[in-house]
């Protein structure tokens, strides 16, 4: 009897097995297929607005995010007096943005700000299935996250570009704002090249494409797409206080980052050495210069390449690759998405002469915000017990001059946070195109902000 007994549970167990197996890789692999467009429905409804919907909606996705957040609590009865009752609380945070299929092998793009501080981030599908996403890589200064999900053979969002694109024509946003999943929306291109400064953020985003194509909170993160249904941008940010002004990353910016995310785990910027600000007419009539629009070279940085192939303090660049440039963003957007080595071709103006200039960007030195902050500021820092102390000043620098003394903590870098010489040179290497830096330096108990022009 107890023979028979074990047989039959262990024919039960075999019969479940498979079954159990099948319903977990089931769970994970998101059904993305949607019912054809009934025949019924004339041919004048099927527009493409209604097509684009259709067909590239199963691709975007829901982000969930949650985030552990510790705060420190004092009991009232004992904070008069500074001692006691005080004690660590944590809380969970949670919050939704949208995202969308880059590529069938389980790859996700959204925005970092979607997913920055996570500590647990879920992909929702639109079929309702839930998959935990692992994130590769994240890049600030472009505001782009990239994911991975266990999942193979999905729909992927059709990706097209951003260098073609026409003011005025017809855009669509697909997203998930407030959580209403798959919500749509239309409207055009209202401009492009836009900078948006981001007080959340603390810096200034470049060339972003300018849509009134309805955008809310938790949109952040889903495509733009084009009338023939191709990822043209991503979706990013709002202005509060307007009406029909949202804002998108163009997706020729986000393909470089995205490739050096999957590739690398991280963004490789090809660097030139240049530093340049931007020339307005009215600028150029009051100090003579010869071209009223384009990037002005500010200072070139000894050994770079752009001291290699010839650009001077002075010169005004007002072309790169044949794109026009008008502003010392623009070239910063077109020098961005150059991978390191190859050539870049500028036109510029010198001594009201036009000339072209074969620059080839190469990788950073490892060294380069160290340089810079000598070479602008006349400073050389150690770390010391958690803080960067200033260890040495040039003579006759802007730093001696207004009084800086070794003993200094130099405690951020343009508003972010420092606290090692690691952290001072990588923020320092990432302002290096800047019209200048802003040092946030300790001394006892005050804090001063103190600015150290990049040019010459």
């Amino acid at each position: 009897m107890k023979l028979r007994f074990l047989l039959v549970v262990f024919l039960i167990s075999l019969a479940c097995k498979p079954v159990a197996e099948s319903q977990t890789v089931d769970a994970r692999q998101p059904r993305q297929e949607r019912a054809p467009i009934p025949a019924s429905v004339s041919g004048s409804r099927r527009t493409p607005i209604v097509t684009v919907a259709h067909d590239v909606g199963p691709a975007v996705v829901n982000i969930q995010t949650e985030s552990t957040i510790r705060r420190r609590e004092v009991d009232p009865f004992f904070a008069p007096f500074g001692v006691f009752g005080g004690r660590d609380r944590s809380y969970t945070s949670q919050s939704l943005g949208s995202g969308f299929v880059w590529s069938s092998e389980g790859i996700i793009v959204t925005n970092n700000h979607v997913v920055e501080g996570a500590s647990r981030i879920t992909v929702n599908f639109s079929d309702g299935t839930q998959v935990p996403a692992k994130l590769i890589g994240v890049d600030p200064d472009s505001d782009v996250a990239v994911l991975r999900v266990d999942a193979k053979n999905l729909l992927a969002a059709p990706i097209g570009t951003s260098s073609d694109l026409l003011i005025g024509e017809t855009v669509i946003a697909v997203g998930n704002p407030f959580g209403l999943s798959g919500t749509v929306t239309t409207g055009v291109v209202s401009a492009l090249g836009r900078s948006v400064p981001s007080k959340e953020a603390g810096r200034t985003f470049t060339d972003f494409i300018q849509t009134d194509a309805s955008i809310n909170p938790g949109n952040s993160g889903g495509p733009l797409l084009n009338i023939e249904g191709r990822v043209i941008g991503i979706n990013t940010m709002i202005y509060a206080n307007a009406q029909g002004i949202g804002f998108a990353i163009p997706v020729d910016r986000a393909k470089k980052v995205i490739q050096d995310i999957l590739r690398y785990g991280q963004v490789h910027s090809a660097w030139i050495g240049a530093v340049t600000a931007t020339i307005t007419p009215e600028e150029a009539r009051r100090t003579g210069l010869h071209a009223s629009r384009g990037a002005l070279v500010a200072r070139v940085i000894p050994g770079s390449p752009a001291q290699a192939a010839g650009l001077k303090a002075g010169d005004i660049i007002t072309a790169v690759a044949g794109r026009s440039v008008d502003s010392r963003e623009a070239f910063s957007t077109y020098t961005a998405t150059v991978a390191s080595g190859q050539p870049l071709p500028l036109t510029v103006s010198r001594d009201g002469a036009t000339q072209s200039i074969s620059v080839r960007p190469t990788e950073a030195p490892r060294d380069l915000g160290l340089r810079i902050l000598w070479e602008i500021a006349g400073l050389r820092v150690i770390d010391q017990s958690g803080t960067v102390v200033i260890d040495e000043i040039s003579r006759g620098s802007r730093s001696e001059n207004i009084g800086l003394a070794r003993g200094d903590v130099i405690v951020g870098v343009n508003g972010a946070e420092v606290a090692s010489v690691k952290d001072l040179n990588q923020a320092l290497t990432q302002s290096a195109e800047r019209s200048s830096v802003v040092l946030q330096v300790a001394r006892g108990r005050y804090i001063y902000s103190l600015t150290f022009p990049m040019g010459t």
